[in-house]
């Protein structure tokens, strides 16, 4: 009779939280419906922190105006973007009576593309949960952990995504950086159901829009060979050579003992799918973006105006990163041999983050777009609210960290300085380029911080894992 009240209270606790965050992930969607109807007032679409020339539907819409007179849409210096998006988006973006581009349809589209977003990244949360807590149980510290009480992180994550600032203001910015993030999430969705050709198709469209999805191979591979994040493995095989006796023969059956041992190998098998399924997409996407060029442009000019125009960062117009004022001011002499520094930090980092992280593939995958999002060329709020959302997926393994507070309101205040520096240098004349180059700059450092803080909270997560193993072994 105890143990039936007490599944019931669980039940009812699951339903009541389950209505609780259906109710506040409509309310978001009806804050963004409200705010579709002010785009001339809130103007966000030429926020700079907002719109980038890659995911700016100004900008597209002057490249589908070109294509439209069978020009090439890269003739000029506006569009950066996929051809493949110019099609679908361009014909959204044609003027009304008044003048006015069409908000009303593209933002719809961005409102779709967070709510499918959120609810991705909350099944991929309670996958996480089910996973780490089936880890948990098999090394029996389950009941350690959940004593203290187990955060619902998908739900956490979704709702944290859905009314993030950042991602409100990016959906209601006129720009495609929602359709970036739904790729990617579809990515480390389809990777995590053990999906292969949803998760090669995700990422390949990710990084067919924006370049730097592409260091998410490594996340998804892991994924796919290893799992889910879990406590490390090293702890499994320890956990499972103590159930054996000293002649090496195994003293009863392990999984009789309730000890389930998550999978310690890595299996090649969906790995080779996956490169198999993305020779597929691409060379689908390809194909198609050679139909839509067909008649006004080539795939070497489409290659030269998108990833191209990425690495070399030719546009040099301010926003929240720090590439566009280092390289207004260096000598054109230094300047590729800066380029290859900067785009090689992000080289540098993805081995040894793999190889400290490897059974955390989630999370590494985190890490990869918050590092992304600092050194990539032409960074938005939209880079921030994606991997702020990843990071929420990890509520319960990150409740120690000590600089959240501080991180809370660096965030709150570079937010709020941005567009006020950015007023007193441009419209006001009163201040400079170092003004808003200075928030941009703290902005870089509240990352870093926020990167450096969340790895060393989870690996020593990991050592108290391993400590409560040792403790329990004695």
């Amino acid at each position: 009779m105890g143990g039936t009240t007490e599944s019931k209270k669980k039940e009812q606790s699951g339903s009541t939280s389950g209505f609780g965050f259906w109710k506040w992930a409509i309310a978001s969607v009806i804050l963004r419906l409200i705010l579709i109807y002010f785009p001339k007032n809130l103007n966000l679409g030429s926020r700079p922190e907002v719109s980038t020339p890659l995911t700016s539907f100004r900008r597209l819409a002057e490249g589908y105006w070109l294509k439209q007179l069978n020009v090439s849409p890269y003739a000029g210096s506006m569009y950066h973007g996929s051809p493949l998006l110019l099609s679908i988006m361009g014909p959204l973006t044609v003027e009304r009576i008044d003048g006015y581009p069409n908000h009303l349809v593209c933002s719809l589209v961005s409102v779709v593309a967070d709510f499918i977003a959120a609810m991705l990244i909350r099944s991929t949360g309670r996958s996480l949960h089910m996973s780490y807590s089936q880890g948990l149980r098999s090394l029996h510290l389950a009941e350690q952990f959940e004593a203290s009480g187990y955060l619902p992180s998908g739900d956490i994550a979704a709702l944290a995504y859905l009314w993030n600032p950042f991602t409100i203001v990016t959906c209601m910015g006129f720009n495609s950086s929602p359709i970036e993030n739904l790729f990617v999430i579809i990515s480390l969705y389809g990777a995590s159901k053990g999906l292969v050709p949803l998760a090669a198709f995700g990422w390949v469209l990710a990084t067919h829009l924006s370049l730097y999805p592409i260091v998410l191979v490594i996340p998804i591979i892991l994924l796919l060979g290893y799992g889910l994040d879990a406590p490390p493995r090293k702890l499994f095989l320890q956990r499972l050579s103590s159930k054996t006796g000293n002649d090496g023969s195994t003293v009863g059956d392990p999984e009789s003992k309730g000890f389930k041992v998550p999978s310690t190998s890595f299996s090649m098998r969906p790995v080779f799918f996956f490169f198999l399924w993305t020779v597929l997409w691409a060379s689908y996407i390809l194909f198609l973006c050679y139909i839509s060029l067909k008649e006004c442009g080539k795939l070497e000019e489409m290659f030269s105006r998108t990833y191209g125009f990425i690495l070399s960062v030719k546009d040099l117009s301010p926003n929240i990163g720090v590439l566009w004022y280092f390289f207004a001011e260096v000598f054109d002499f230094f300047r590729n041999f800066f380029l290859i520094t900067f785009h090689a930090n992000i080289l540098f980092m993805i081995l040894p983050l793999a190889i400290r992280l490897h059974h955390r593939p989630c999370f590494l995958a985190f890490v990869y777009m918050a590092i992304s999002s600092i050194l990539k060329s032409y960074p938005s709020v939209g880079d921030s609210a994606l991997y702020l959302g990843l990071l929420a997926l990890f509520a319960n393994e990150l409740t120690e960290m000590q600089f959240s507070f501080f991180l809370f309101c660096g965030y709150v205040g570079v937010s709020l300085l941005s567009p006020v520096m950015h007023n007193l240098w441009i419209w006001r004349g009163t201040g400079n380029a170092n003004f808003y180059f200075a928030t941009a700059m703290a902005y870089a450092c509240f990352q870093i911080v926020l990167v450096v803080e969340s790895v060393s909270t989870m690996l020593n997560h990991d050592r108290r894992i391993r400590k409560l193993c040792t403790t329990t072994k004695a």
